[in-house]
Parts: structure tokens; sequence; C-alpha cells
């Protein structure tokens, strides 16, 4: 659920609330961790983790984007 304060109503924005924003800024964190990683030296087993990690932060996102604005998809 998210907390619509006055001023950002007249945005057009909604603030998220402490636990969403913390779980945006962990998929953020895992976005920023996949960047900086140097793929062509990674065993192949680290590659399938960090697809799946990525996989993970991509669902929460999904998640998060239908918990701010409702099914994206009936």
């Amino acid at each position: 659920m998210t907390e619509i304060p006055a001023d950002s109503a007249e945005t057009g924005r909604a603030r998220l609330m402490p636990p969403q924003a913390a779980r945006l800024a962990m998929d953020r964190l895992d976005l920023a961790r996949a960047r900086a990683a140097d793929l062509a030296a990674m065993e192949p087993h680290d590659l399938v983790l960090l697809v799946e990690q990525l996989r993970g932060a991509l669902h929460d996102v999904l998640l998060l984007v239908e918990e701010l604005a409702g099914p994206t998809i009936p």
C-alpha cells in the first residue's frame, strides 16, 4: 500500500512505504552488483547464480509495480 501526501498528489507521484523502498533499494543493489561483475571471468555456476538473482529482482520489481499501480495485465 502506498501513502500519498498532498504535495506528491499534485505531482502525480506516490511515495513508497519504507518496506517498499527497502525492496527497491535491494533490487537496485543487485543490479549494480551485476553491472560491476566481470562476466568474462566468472565461472558458469556463478553466472547462473547471477542470472537467478536478477530474475528474482525483476520479479520483485514487477510485484512492486502491481502494488503501486494495480495489475498491469488483466
